[in-house]
């Protein structure tokens, strides 16, 4: 998951966390050398629906999208729509691009997806403002202790940041299975309630997947191995 500096969220020249682990299997390295070129995020200018997929459809961004199987599947949905991607571990981008090129035999190549190997906030921040029509914020890493408390993405910068690209009636989608993250996370919208309207009615509103969010390898894992409670919340932008 990508971070920012120390001291100032929408500062982007440094990253926590790791890039890579593993070494990438052959099929997967191939998918790196050829696919990602073909589909990879411009490194400069503006980021525009048209610039990526040659024509104006809802553009959705995902911020750290682990191995990418909720954006292939949110993609493969509305195909109709362009999803953008960014993850600076490059084990994820490959596993992202195995479901992107069809490789898993789970579905056809979906053609709506353009990724970024590195810095979710650097691409966001080229994006025009009141753009995007989805932006998703899955399992970030918590950095549980307090004093790593400014590397969350949940933050007031970024979400500051959230709050400008997305357009009117945008919906900002968190998830997370950290108690801590959870509290930290909810105090921080609270601050942004004259941007975001949270639509949660009831306890099950965010205790309960909503339809059309896909349960990632990361959520199982945290559910089934760790034993963790899921939280998921769902924020309109306001006009």
């Amino acid at each position: 998951m990508t971070a920012h500096k120390e001291g100032d969220p929408t500062t982007l020249n440094r990253l926590y966390g790791r890039s890579k682990g593993k070494p990438l299997r052959a099929g997967q390295q191939g998918l790196v050398d050829t696919l990602l070129p073909q589909i990879a995020v411009p490194l400069e200018g503006e980021v525009t629906a048209q610039r990526l997929f040659g024509e104006d459809r809802p553009l959705h961004f995902e911020i750290g999208f682990g191995g990418g199987e909720h954006m292939a599947f949110r993609a493969d949905m509305l195909p109709d729509h362009g999803f953008i991607g960014a993850e600076p571990f490059i084990n994820g981008v490959a596993q992202a691009l195995t479901h992107v090129s069809g490789d898993n035999g789970a579905h056809a190549p979906i053609p709506n997806v353009r990724i970024h190997h590195g810095d979710a906030l650097e691409v966001l921040s080229r994006i025009p403002d009141g753009s995007l029509t989805m932006l998703y914020l899955l399992h970030p890493d918590p950095w549980p202790k307090a004093r790593h408390a400014k590397r969350r993405m949940m933050n007031d910068g970024p979400v500051e940041m959230f709050a400008r690209k997305l357009k009117p009636g945008g919906e900002f989608r968190f998830g997370t299975d950290h108690a801590v993250y959870v509290r930290h996370a909810l105090m921080v919208m609270q601050r942004h309630t004259d941007k975001f309207e949270w639509l949660a009615k009831e306890a099950k509103d965010f205790q309960v997947r909503p339809g059309g969010w896909p349960q990632t390898r990361y959520e199982h894992k945290a559910r089934t191995v760790y034993g963790h409670e899921v939280w998921y919340f769902r924020y309109r932008r306001k006009d």
